[in-house]
């Protein structure tokens, strides 16, 4: 029996111009998957500028990542989890990214520092397909905070013991 090789989904979008006879360049963006996003420029400062989304691209990236690594594979019990992302842009157009700085902020129940550090290292090494395209341009550096989930009513309650009588 042939394995058969499992098809990518192709990544599909449409912006579309939303006042055609006005001077404003704002746009509506559609997914593939139905979702939509206002894109706007700094003048008109009704939405994201399309360069901020690709920040928020590599930061969704990553955290998707981290966090099912983290939950899945090392059973960390996380309770909240935030990405930074700061970025250079070149001088002149096309205003690349030149130098990304991530900076993953996780919060829960006693984290584990090794579980964490590797499931970083392997999205931006493997799975993070932003990550992957962006490095191409610009160099990426990455920090870490872990901080103990200071909630008590949070924490996970220990399974009662059954007494036989």
């Amino acid at each position: 029996m042939r394995a058969q090789k499992k098809e990518l989904e192709m990544i599909t979008a449409k912006v579309s111009l939303t006042q055609a006879l006005r001077s404003q360049r704002q746009f509506i963006a559609e997914t593939g998957s139905g979702h939509h996003i206002v894109l706007d420029d700094a003048a008109g400062a009704t939405g994201a500028k399309p360069i901020e989304l690709v920040g928020v691209a590599l930061a969704g990236c990553t955290a998707f990542d981290v966090i099912t690594m983290l939950r899945q594979k090392h059973h960390q019990k996380v309770t909240a989890y935030e990405v930074h992302v700061e970025a250079d842009q070149a001088e002149r157009p096309p205003q690349v990214f030149t130098a990304i700085r991530l900076r993953h902020v996780l919060t829960g129940f006693g984290l584990d520092k090794t579980a964490v550090e590797q499931a970083i290292q392997l999205s931006e090494e493997k799975y993070c397909s932003v990550g992957a395209m962006l490095k191409e341009k610009a160099a990426l550096e990455t920090v870490y905070e872990i901080h103990e989930e200071p909630s008590s009513w949070l924490q996970p309650v220990p399974s009662p013991e059954r007494v036989s009588a």
